[in-house]
């Protein structure tokens, strides 16, 4: 990260040092908040400035680990914030925080740097219109469309397949979408990175496609402003550019979670449940940067992690005030074998309205999740009585959404090698044709397994013809 060109030095020394928290004192002028200050070896242990705790001292957190940092250390004033880099060089390739590259490639060299703390663009320059933006994903398109330009939420607990899901949306959307893709690994493992880089690489789309990561080992101050020269990068590509931009976050827990650190190293009271008293104006500095503007759009997908599953948990309360469209991942449907997991009661998207999506697409939707709500409702009464004991037209409802649940299921490209199953893309048009006649009771004769798992409804059919040809030659 280069320093301020020309700025003159500003040095101070170290107080106190407890953990990632550094005290130091300046004698000349204090920096300001925010300012990057250098120390050790080749300035290798990199401070930025939280707190001016008085005239001469300042307190701030250490963004590298601290080992071998004493009082009486000198310290430099770089002179200016954490920047991240910028423009063409930075495609394809793997960065930390610094912006250092992190893929064994040398510096990118045609770059620009730019502070990592940037104003929301005006409410003037903000897009008004609405668009919808296709995933390929059945569940997703048709019942919790997600917005061009906006935040949606993967919700889930551990295990439940949110990096699988995000996975899947970076394949497909690479394939058929003429953006870049910038994807924020935030207190996430070193081995998905690396997993992530591997498959992208031999899909073909790392041409297009960015990766910035603060992992889990780092200190709480690098994983906390990850997410902000990730954004820096997006930005570029919307407003210089004029591209639209898919950002991936992986995950929004981490950046609470981080803060929550921060604040408390910091000495900050804590709030309910542990939380900084900062939490809400923390996730609003990062979540109101992506927008839709009239050079272009981020659309940002986020993987949130649900502490024991608990949607009133307050990280999860606040990010869901943000979003446009919310997918919630069920363990239940997991255990059933449903993918992806997405509950269609719990999920919901405020792209979902006649006035955007249009009346037919509306009108399915609510049929649909009617149908799987009447089936959730008679689920109990089916495990006392048994399916004969319902009324036929209840019989009916069972049949059709038991037929949908299996419909919605899909496989995926990223999971090719552990399931054997060629990955699907469906359409919209597909996935709406392929629901509408299930409602209309096209196929209820056909075995709710001719369902489970294919691409566009026709599908079925073909599974139907292969299974009597291998029952035949059986015979």
């Amino acid at each position: 990260m280069p320093t301020a060109g020309g700025a003159p030095a500003n040095s101070g020394v170290v107080v106190s040092v407890r953990g990632s928290v550094v005290d130091i004192r300046f004698d000349a002028h204090l920096p300001p908040i925010y300012s990057v200050l250098r120390a050790g070896v080749e300035g290798r242990i990199v401070i930025e400035v939280l707190e001016q705790r008085d005239a001469r001292h300042v307190r701030g957190i250490a963004l590298t680990p601290t080992q071998g940092l004493a009082r009486g250390m000198g310290v430099a004033d770089t002179g200016g914030p954490l920047q991240a880099p910028v423009g063409h060089g930075v495609l394809a390739r793997m960065f930390d925080v610094f912006g250092k590259a992190i893929d064994r490639l040398p510096a990118p060299s045609d770059v620009q740097w730019r502070s990592v703390h940037r104003a929301p663009p005006p409410l003037a320059r903000r897009a008004t219109h609405s668009e919808i933006f296709e995933t390929g994903i059945k569940i997703i398109d048709v019942l919790v469309p997600l917005e061009r330009g906006g935040k949606a939420g993967l919700f889930g607990g551990a295990g439940v397949g949110k990096t699988v899901l995000l996975t899947e949306m970076i394949h497909n959307m690479l394939g058929h979408h003429g953006g870049v893709s910038i994807f924020c690994g935030i207190g996430e493992r070193c081995r998905e990175g690396e997993e992530l880089y591997r498959e992208m690489t031999a899909a073909g789309v790392l041409s297009n496609m960015v990766m910035v990561f603060g992992q889990m080992n780092e200190p709480p101050g690098s994983r906390f402003r990850v997410g902000h020269a990730a954004l820096t990068m997006a930005e570029y590509f919307r407003d210089d550019e004029r591209r639209d931009v898919l950002l991936l976050i992986d995950n929004i827990y981490r950046f609470i979670q981080a803060g929550m650190e921060v604040s408390g190293l910091m000495g900050q009271m804590p709030s309910r449940l542990g939380y900084q008293p900062t939490m809400g104006t923390e996730l609003s500095g990062l979540e109101e940067r992506i927008a839709n503007t009239d050079t272009g759009a981020i659309t940002s997908i986020q993987a949130v992690y649900v502490p024991a599953d608990d949607f009133t948990d307050p990280a999860a309360v606040h990010t869901f005030s943000h979003l446009s469209a919310s997918i919630v991942l069920s363990r239940k449907r997991a255990s059933g074998g449903f993918y992806p997991a997405i509950d269609p009661l719990q999920s919901s998207s405020k792209m979902a309205t006649p006035g955007i999506v249009g009346e037919r697409h509306y009108g399915l939707a609510q049929e649909i999740r009617r149908t799987l709500a009447q089936y959730a409702e008679l689920k109990d009464i089916i495990a006392m009585l048994g399916l004969e004991q319902l009324a036929p037209e209840d019989r009916k409802v069972v049949a059709r959404a038991r037929r949908l649940e299996r419909f919605l299921t899909q496989p995926f490209f990223v999971t090719e090698q552990f399931t054997s199953l060629k990955g699907k893309l469906v359409s919209l048009k597909d996935a709406l044709d392929g629901c509408e006649r299930i409602l209309r009771d096209e196929f209820k004769d056909f075995p709710e397994s001719a369902l489970y798992m294919i691409g566009p409804i026709d599908e079925a059919q073909e599974k139907m013809k292969a299974g009597r040809l291998a029952a035949d030659a059986l015979s």
